[in-house]
């Protein structure tokens, strides 16, 4: 395992990354001072480096880096703090701004970032050329879990069950409700396709609310997808590990809300009831672990992440009962590589319910960030005749 570089306490030193430019700036607000305040005080220092809305880096004071706090409607990034950087082979040392000196190093980043320019590969790319472990997926796991339509089209190619589903590109021709409700019936669901937390996603009834979703949904990205409603319930499972990854009791997430969307996510408290462990059979349980288990390594996914399925309903129900089968029944909707990470989030209650507490889960998940950057430093980086 990397030998960390020590403090005079003798501790690892963490940096969370947090905030960053991206419509779920507010949720990783939130998780940032969830992981900060549970973190293992006696293993780690941890290190606040807020990212602004524009994509500026700041070191923040742990008794000042957050406006409203607990308030998730107003919660933000406390302006000031000392503008640093990562740059190329620097091996956690950030950089200050300007004169360029060293303000401090990290020895593992906890990016706590969610959606573009965070969860998608972007930071990962850059904490690899920085030469420093991270927690989570690495570039091609976060980058292809962030993009719906490819996420969608290789566990389609692996076997894995999905729903149907239709891809457009704002440089195309605007789609046509008519071939749209002919491929994929009504309701249906029209999101960006690299965006997280519910961001600009519409439950679609009528040609009306048609075209003003997929004008929505295009604000927030290039590209959106179109997927057809599946009636059901809504399961979630907790995955954790690099290459022998465990998945936690799968849970059921019960809306009050017409789908689980933003403002039922973050900002209604009554927005939805998380069911931790779900009321499902043996049978449905093992299947959903052994598809998010699949679902995960198929993604090249390391070290955390969520995996989302609808349980269709059957004939019996929701649920199938002694001796049927689930096959087709359970579908994997979507894959979270860094998902929500407070302590009420489905991640951290999901594994709390699997006997794995919220600080030692963030310990595991430093653990395996360390334990990834050493199997990559084995491999070899230039070529040698033999």
């Amino acid at each position: 395992m990397r030998k960390a570089q020590q403090t005079d306490m003798g501790k690892i030193r963490v940096g969370i990354l947090f905030g960053g430019k991206s419509a779920e700036h507010e949720v990783s607000l939130q998780s940032a001072r969830n992981v900060y305040d549970a973190i293992d005080r006696s293993r780690y220092e941890p290190v606040l480096i807020g990212i602004d809305k524009t994509g500026r880096w700041f070191l923040n004071d742990a008794s000042r880096f957050l406006l409203n706090p607990e308030d998730p409607k107003r919660i933000s990034l406390k302006p000031g703090g000392e503008p640093v950087t990562l740059v190329p082979r620097s091996g956690g040392a950030l950089s200050g701004l300007g004169v360029f000196r060293e303000a401090g190093h990290v020895d593992v980043i906890f990016p706590i970032l969610h959606g573009p320019f965070g969860e998608d590969g972007t930071v990962q790319g850059l904490l690899k050329l920085a030469d420093i472990p991270f927690v989570g997926s690495s570039v091609l796991g976060s980058a292809v879990g962030m993009d719906k339509d490819v996420m969608k089209r290789l566990l389609r190619d692996s076997g894995i069950p999905i729903g149907k589903f239709l891809v457009f590109r704002s440089h195309e021709a605007a789609p046509s409700f008519g071939e749209v409700k002919k491929i994929l019936g009504m309701p249906i669901f029209i999101k960006p396709a690299n965006m997280g937390s519910s961001v600009g996603i519409s439950k679609v009834h009528n040609e009306d609310e048609f075209y003003r979703a997929v004008a929505e949904a295009f604000q927030y990205d290039a590209k959106i997808i179109l997927e057809e409603f599946i009636e059901g319930r809504e399961l979630e499972c907790a995955v954790l590990g690099n290459e022998a990854p465990a998945a936690s009791v799968p849970g059921e997430i019960i809306s009050s809300h017409e789908f689980y969307s933003y403002d039922a996510k973050y900002l209604d408290k009554n927005g939805a009831a998380l069911v931790i462990p779900a009321n499902l059979d043996e049978m449905t349980k093992k299947k959903v672990r052994e598809l998010a288990i699949k679902t995960f390594q198929v993604l090249d996914c390391r070290g955390l992440s969520r995996v989302d399925f609808f349980l269709r309903n059957g004939e019996a129900g929701a649920s199938a009962g002694p001796g049927r089968s689930v096959e087709g029944r359970i579908i994997v909707n979507e894959i979270n590589t860094m998902p929500g990470f407070t302590r009420i989030s489905m991640y951290p209650k999901l594994w709390e319910a699997s006997g794995v507490g919220y600080t030692e889960l963030i310990s595991r998940l430093i653990d395996l960030a360390l334990e990834e950057f050493e199997r990559e430093k084995r491999l070899k980086t230039s070529y040698e005749k033999f």
